[in-house]
């Protein structure tokens, strides 16, 4: 089986990559914007007739959130124009596409715990243009899943945490805000629950095939996942919680974006860890 995974040099791809030995039945591919870009129709079928996929994982994103609101062109081509040509290449050579979107979907405004069923209503560039993403795909595609993630952090690229820990070095105090509710995901726990998928009997992915939630289990603030991130690392540094209303962003974010993940654990049945647990392993 030969599984192809688009940017590969993010922080998923990395985590995909990192446990990739542990799965010497599939012959994994990875490639990094140089490789593949996924803005690019025909460089997208040279890839595919090159390396002849079972999958392919799109991990390649503008993930920016904020600058997304001022670079809305690169937005969206990222996010719309590359998922649309990963699932037209895909339709053509009978390719799985295994697609990652965003709780940023959402507004934030539900109290409980978002389904794959409920309403999406972004209210950023970067939430309207994976949801756009998201559309694209399934529109052209029968065979995808799209799966819908938070807040992922790993010891590898950009994040929140690596965020966290180079702060408390540079100062004594930080303030964090309080008001924002979601998951952390740890990238190397979604790149498992990928695996899972693509180890899946190919019959019975044939049935199963849509929208998924996954995120570590539990919900926290990011005062609350900074705090823990401190903890964990024995680090000592004065965090004080703030309201979104004391840290102004280009791009408003979702108040509360837990996710469901009721339907991923029975079709898949995947095991997913307590947020809290799960970061304990990039210590």
């Amino acid at each position: 089986m030969v599984v192809l995974v688009t940017g590969a040099n993010g922080q998923l791809g990395q985590a995909i990559e990192f446990i990739s030995g542990n799965y010497p039945e599939i012959n994994f591919v990875f490639c990094d914007s140089s490789e593949l870009d996924i803005t690019n129709k025909e460089n997208c079928r040279e890839t595919f007739i090159k390396y002849k996929p079972n999958f392919c994982i799109n991990t390649a994103a503008y993930t920016a959130v904020d600058k997304a609101e001022s670079e809305t062109q690169k937005a969206h081509l990222i996010n719309v124009i590359g998922p649309t040509n990963l699932a037209e290449t895909c339709k053509e050579h009978e390719v799985v596409l295994i697609h990652i979107s965003t709780d940023f979907i959402f507004d934030g405004n539900q109290t409980k715990p978002y389904t794959e069923t409920d309403n999406p209503n972004p209210t950023s560039v970067y939430g309207q243009t994976k949801l756009d993403g998201e559309k694209a795909i399934q529109k052209i595609l029968k065979q995808h899943f799209i799966i819908r993630t938070s807040w992922v952090y790993s010891q590898f690229g950009n994040n929140f945490m690596k965020t966290m820990l180079r702060l408390s070095s540079e100062r004594d105090s930080l303030s964090v805000v309080n008001d924002q509710i979601g998951t952390p995901t740890n990238a190397v726990d979604l790149a498992e629950a990928l695996i899972k998928i693509v180890s899946s009997n190919f019959q019975f992915l044939t049935s199963n095939f849509g929208i998924y939630n996954f995120s570590n289990e539990g919900h926290c603030s990011w005062y609350d996942f900074a705090k823990k991130i401190f903890e964990i690392n024995n680090i000592k540094i004065d965090i004080t919680p703030i309201p979104t209303s004391s840290y102004p962003t280009p791009a408003k974010r979702p108040t509360q974006s837990v996710l469901d993940k009721t339907k991923i654990k029975l079709v898949f049945c995947v095991i997913i860890d307590c947020w809290d647990e799960s970061l304990k392993k990039t210590k």
